[in-house]
């Protein structure tokens, strides 16, 4: 993955919404990260860390009050900086394809699922007749696993599971070199997530040689999920990403080496199923120094200086590396 060149290149975003009184919540502070060709990374924390905040910032889909700063460069384009006339009409859709994290929100609710994606099709591609429509809007519905017999029902009428799978197939269409998916798999059970992610990475996987025209960026609190998918994995806590390391070192040997990173792991039932102590910061009022200070058993006075993401961890006692056979013992 390393000799691939990035489809996304973010330099520290940071995102600020200016509330009454002139107040400012910190959403997402001085992020730096690369998606790059053929490969899914995974941006993972607990919710209202500000993983959704930064999708949005991506789309251009902010609310008034937001202010960003840095770059998102997609191509020679910057996100952050594209006119909603460019967004909408270049970006959406066709640079970037989104899977929602409300999908039946996004589906429209008077018009059929095989209608959404006919239009979308005909929108996202080159002029078509009646029949090459219906064909591609079923061949984009078979990628997804959406069954052809449901493809003209509504919205309402479709489960949540079904909404995310229309979803989904909406977000295919167009081919997009940038999937962006926001908590994907809300809702569904464990076999249904399974499918989800796997379509998505087939996504990226079809993308050419190697797939090195397509790329993910998954948004997730599901670990699980994360795991099955992805290369890589950024770990975000209080608008902050705190750990940026490959999948297979954070999900096995050596693990990963900042204490919150590993807390979310420990976490899990079959681990340690050990919870973090406390609750994260409010985003409007974070601590001058480490904002996981107060939640972290390895916290000393050092941690009243926010440390800085030095190589790949943001932690002034970042948990060594383990050897595999000490890993394997700590999550027996």
């Amino acid at each position: 993955m390393t000799g691939r060149a990035p489809v996304l290149s973010v330099r520290g975003l940071s995102v600020r919404f200016l509330m009454p009184g002139g107040r400012r919540v910190a959403a997402v502070t001085d992020a730096h990260f690369e998606v790059r060709a053929g490969e899914c990374l995974a941006l993972i924390g607990e919710s209202g860390c500000g993983k959704s905040v930064l999708a949005s910032a991506l789309l251009g889909l902010l609310p008034g009050n937001a202010q960003t700063a840095g770059s998102a460069l997609l191509g020679d384009l910057d996100l952050l900086t594209a006119d909603e006339r460019t967004l909408s009409r270049t970006v959406r859709g066709r640079l970037v394809g989104l899977v929602p994290q409300s999908p039946a929100a996004h589906l429209t609710p008077v018009r059929t699922i095989r209608s959404q994606l006919q239009e979308t099709v005909a929108a996202l591609t080159p002029a078509r007749g009646r029949a090459a429509l219906r064909a591609a809007a079923e061949a984009a519905a078979e990628r997804a696993a959406f069954p052809a017999d449901h493809l003209d029902h509504h919205p309402h009428e479709l489960s949540g599971g079904l909404a995310q799978r229309a979803a989904t197939a909406l977000a295919l269409v167009g081919d997009a070199p940038l999937l962006l998916a926001d908590e994907p798999t809300t809702g569904l059970d464990r076999d249904l997530v399974d499918r989800t992610v796997d379509e998505l990475r087939r996504h990226v996987d079809s993308g050419g040689d190697g797939g090195e025209g397509r790329a993910l960026l998954m948004i997730t609190h599901d670990l699980a999920a994360a795991e099955r998918i992805a290369d890589r994995v950024a770990v975000m806590y209080a608008g902050r990403i705190v750990e940026l390391a490959e999948a297979a070192a954070f999900f096995g040997a050596p693990g990963p080496r900042h204490p919150y990173s590993r807390g979310l792991l420990d976490a899990l039932p079959d681990r340690a199923f050990t919870p973090i102590p406390g609750l994260p910061p409010e985003l409007g009022a974070l601590p001058d120094g480490c904002a996981f200070a107060a939640r972290c058993d390895r916290a000393t006075d050092t941690c009243a200086v926010l440390p800085p993401l030095t190589g790949t961890v943001a932690c002034h006692h970042p948990h060594a590396a383990l050897t595999e056979a000490a890993d394997r013992a700590r999550t027996a």
